[in-house]
């Protein structure tokens, strides 16, 4: 996959970000399509008039498809980007999706609202341990695995935390 400073994103991932995106939470997390899986999507958002597929002559016998956003699908991805809240927001690989393609976002205020309500949920007390309703923090327990999930944690929070500052001052 070409990385996002590249230029245009290979098709299979603005697939993986409109049809996996905020009305699709019950997937549990961004969607990791097999060949079983990304015909059926790509189906789905062509039928759904999101995406635009067309065959060509390929370099040999086989055609070649090529998918393209319709204006409606771009319109779609932007929608989802600029509203990005809940799993998109609280769950880090979900949020890095949104992230890939937050640049897509011609408004700078849209793109700084995304990344507000990301900072805002980052600075919300959290643990995956909690004593009744106190969150544990790495201090809080004798485990050393454990231990090491929060102290991991928390050095990932501070740094998403400050680059989050750097970009919205």
């Amino acid at each position: 996959m070409r990385e996002v400073a590249q230029g245009p994103r290979p098709v299979e991932a603005e697939v993986c970000v409109v049809e996996n995106g905020p009305d699709d939470r019950d997937r549990g997390g961004p969607a990791v399509f097999g060949d079983g899986s990304l015909y059926p999507a790509i189906s789905r958002l062509v039928k759904a008039g999101l995406l635009d597929r067309r065959a060509e002559p390929g370099a040999s016998a086989a055609q070649r498809h090529t998918l393209s956003p319709t204006t409606t699908g771009r319109t779609e991805l932007l929608r989802r980007l600029r509203d990005a809240d809940g799993l998109e927001i609280s769950d880090g690989t979900r949020h890095f999706t949104v992230l890939a393609f937050l640049s897509r976002l011609p408004d700078t205020a849209d793109r700084h609202a995304v990344l507000r309500r990301r900072l805002e949920f980052l600075e919300q007390p959290a643990s995956f341990f909690h004593d009744g309703d106190v969150p544990l923090g790495a201090e809080d327990t004798g485990d050393p695995y454990r231990r090491g999930m929060l102290t991991i944690a928390r050095a990932t929070s501070r740094a998403e935390r400050a680059w989050l500052r750097v970009v919205l001052s």
